[in-house]
């Protein structure tokens, strides 16, 4: 069928246009193929395509899936700070969705990271909205490079997975959009996201299927949002009120295609937007048409698999190095003890609806057999939550104890985290932390190898580690990842995306975690992660931003100059002072001066990872738009810049700043109108109201008005009192000089 063929909204019947509202099944868009509306599937995936064998019939099942590339879930993937590389796993899922036929992946998920015991933190991918945006566009706009959907997700506010199917996310308006909001922002205003996957939760008491604030005010209004907008599996509680807040599609179909039939016949459902939400199912299925079009396709399974391993060594954060343990040397004649069931059996991914079936399995212990690398491995511990097991600790005592170096691989097993549930604490198993006291008792040159898919505690046992390499989920090439790193072939580049705290308690989100009857307090407002730590002087453990290198660079040179009213460019010089080749990443804090609210002392605005020789230099460019300045004003109901200084900082992490420059911007001009309830301060700040306030200065004393007071605790009154109370201060007078104010006032602004 041609494009010019295509079928339209027009040519349906109201059933028809009402069915299309609605899936298939629990894997298919619904079709109408009379008319050439075909029921395309859509299918799990935002580390890699979950494509349920039972998908072809509609039923649900998470546990068997056809095989497809495992990339590093979100949270190791997110420490790579490399938009190039994450692009280039979109596109190979795209491809895989290519072959299999799904012509919409649901990923990625961005929410934040609100709290490192969030069960979904795996999947999602930074306490930081701009990091989370810039880096998570890459799969989109990777996969839609390839004429197959995605679904960014979930839009908005689930951030815990206690009571997340009816939970009320009670957050302030500047929160949403600083915290919440700006990775789905980004993301489509410069991808055009073909889906949005609405949450399950509340914000702010409705629904988010039901939001007609968020999924047509927001997302199409003020974003210019073009795809249709899905409902999480069974997050549609009210078909009409959904459709008519801007909700295209339920899935999974509940079968009452007739409520929105007899909501169109009654006036309910206006007409035209049920045409618009039909018509937008119509669209989605004819940008998919071409690449579903395409027979006997197969991706490269080896190619995928060489892109999820250069994905795993960027995902990799070198948290400690004391006396460069790390790294090894296979061919140095030291005796290596590998220790921990994960070299074996790898914990890969998250748990859950991402769960898939890789192409190939890798583990550490493989990768060593392959490269001819000897080692002795002992168990040591089981992977689930189960008491330990003295035969498997006297035995990874014992090979320890007869080794030079130890190679010990901790971490949360399975059972510990998963979609479904939060944690309950940060701490690993108490086996595994015991059995590495053991170890470090007998030998001196332990480093342990980290699994997990948010932050554990680290402190507790860090001094029984001289190195601490955070591997997160590596996915399926996860073994000749690790094997590259610690064995020197390739630099660890990774940077945490999340900060380690030094004790869960404290985060501020913690004073309301994980809420209560129904309802969460997201009190701490834009103060999350290292926005609290940083501000406030709280120490943590890994800051925000921090990965060490077997590399050492120094930053030079920078500067940042203006480049329009509220705009500025920065540059700086990385160099590789080392003999060794490595990546270092480039970080841009914007740091506010005084301001009318409260900010963080500084935020994540750029980034570059730049790749360098040994000795060789680079010269980095960031450009800094006016958002960088801003932040959300709830009294102008829109983002805000205020004229002033701002520090730039640059450096390798939140607390690792290199240099400073400063930039005086002109701001943004805005103001409100004035009025009675105005403050005399704000009448004197204002560009008009200034002008009145002089007049009433140069007229004091004559036609009734008051000479004002003038020492310092009435001038303190005076500023911070709306001028309709001016009589409390000034008597008879005050209520001259109110009238006064508001009539001048009204004169100049007609």
């Amino acid at each position: 069928m041609s494009e010019h063929t295509y079928p339209s909204v027009k040519d349906l019947t109201l059933e028809e246009k009402a069915s299309l509202t609605s899936g298939g099944d629990a894997w298919h868009l619904q079709g109408v193929e009379s008319k050439g509306i075909p029921g395309y599937m859509i299918t799990d995936g935002p580390h890699g395509l979950r494509k349920s064998l039972a998908a072809s019939t509609g039923e649900t099942d998470l546990d068997a899936s056809v095989p497809a590339t495992c990339f590093p879930p979100a949270a190791g993937l997110s420490s790579s700070w490399n938009p190039e590389l994450i692009h280039k796993v979109g596109e190979a899922m795209g491809e895989e969705c290519i072959q299999e036929k799904v012509a919409v992946i649901l990923g990625p998920g961005v929410n934040i990271k609100r709290n490192p015991l969030g069960g979904r933190c795996f999947e999602y991918w930074s306490e930081d909205p701009y990091l989370a945006g810039h880096e998570a566009v890459g799969i989109v706009a990777g996969v839609q490079s390839k004429g197959v959907g995605t679904s960014l997700k979930h839009f908005a506010a689930n951030n815990q997975e206690t009571d997340r199917l009816r939970v009320d996310a009670r957050i302030s308006q500047r929160a949403l959009r600083e915290i919440y909001l700006p990775a789905f922002e980004h993301i489509v205003k410069t991808a055009q996201p073909w889906t949005i996957m609405c949450s399950y939760n509340r914000i702010n008491g409705v629904h988010s299927a039901q939001n007609h604030w968020l999924l047509t005010d927001v997302l199409r209004g003020e974003w210019g949002f073009e795809g249709i907008v899905m409902s999480d599996w069974g997050a549609d509680h009210d078909r009409v009120a959904s459709l008519n807040a801007g909700l295209n599609l339920e899935m999974p179909p509940s079968f009452t295609d007739d409520q929105i039939v007899y909501a169109a016949r009654d006036g309910r459902i206006d007409p035209a937007q049920l045409d618009r939400m039909a018509q937008g199912m119509i669209d989605l299925t004819n940008k998919a048409r071409a690449a579903m079009s395409i027979d006997g396709y197969r991706f490269d399974v080896d190619g995928h698999d060489e892109v999820a391993h250069q994905a795993a060594v960027e995902s990799m954060v070198l948290l400690k190095n004391e006396d460069a343990i790390l790294p090894l040397d296979p061919n140095g004649g030291k005796k290596i003890a590998v220790i921990g069931e994960f070299a074996r059996t790898p914990r890969y991914q998250g748990g859950g609806s991402s769960h898939i079936t890789p192409t190939k399995m890798t583990s550490f212990l493989d990768t060593l057999a392959e490269r001819g690398i000897k080692a002795d491995f002992a168990p040591g511990f089981t992977l689930d939550l189960e008491p330990a097991d003295p035969a498997l600790e006297s035995e990874a005592v014992k090979a320890a104890e007869a080794a030079d170096v130890a190679l010990v691989f901790l971490g949360l097993p399975e059972a510990a985290e998963s979609e479904g549930f939060d944690r309950e604490t940060l701490d690993m198993p108490a086996k595994q932390i015991d059995l590495l006291r053991r170890i470090a008792a007998v030998s001196e040159n332990v480093a342990v190898v980290l699994s997990n898919g948010s932050v554990v505690s680290v402190a507790p046992w860090a001094d029984s580690a001289k190195g601490i390499l955070e591997s997160w989920l590596l996915g399926q090439a996860g073994g000749p990842a690790l094997a590259d790193v610690i064995f020197g072939e390739i630099s660890p580049s990774g940077k945490l995306a999340q900060s380690i705290p030094l004790d869960i308690n404290d985060d501020p989100s913690m004073l309301n975690w994980p809420g209560e009857e129904g309802h969460v307090d997201y009190g701490e407002g834009v103060f999350v992660g290292y926005r609290y730590y940083d501000t406030y002087g709280k120490a943590v453990d890994y800051p925000f931003g921090y990965g060490l290198s077997y590399a050492t660079f120094e930053i030079s040179d920078v500067t940042a100059a203006k480049t329009g009213a509220n705009t500025a460019s920065v540059t700086a010089t990385v160099t590789n002072m080392s003999d060794v080749a490595a990546a270092e990443t480039v970080q841009v804090y914007v740091a506010p001066g005084k301001a009318d609210v409260a900010r963080p002392s500084h935020e994540l605005k750029g980034f570059e990872k730049v790749f360098l020789k040994a000795g060789e230099s680079k010269t980095v460019t960031i450009d800094l738009d006016e958002r960088a300045f801003a932040y959300w004003s709830e009294k102008f109901n829109d983002w805000h810049v205020e004229a002033g200084e701002y520090g730039i900082e640059v450096g390798t992490s939140s607390r690792d700043i290199a240099a400073t420059a400063t930039v005086e911007l002109d701001g943004d001009g805005k103001s409100l109108p004035l009025d009675e309830w105005s403050t005399y301060g704000e009448w004197e700040s204002d560009p008009v109201g200034g002008k009145v306030v002089a007049a009433v200065n140069a007229a004091a004393g004559t036609n009734g008005l008051p000479v004002l007071p003038d020492n310092a605790m009435m001038r303190m009154f005076l500023q911070s009192m709306p001028i309709n109370s001016l009589p409390t201060l000034l008597g008879e007078a005050g209520k001259t000089l109110t009238s006064y104010l508001l009539d001048e006032y009204a004169k100049l602004t007609k």
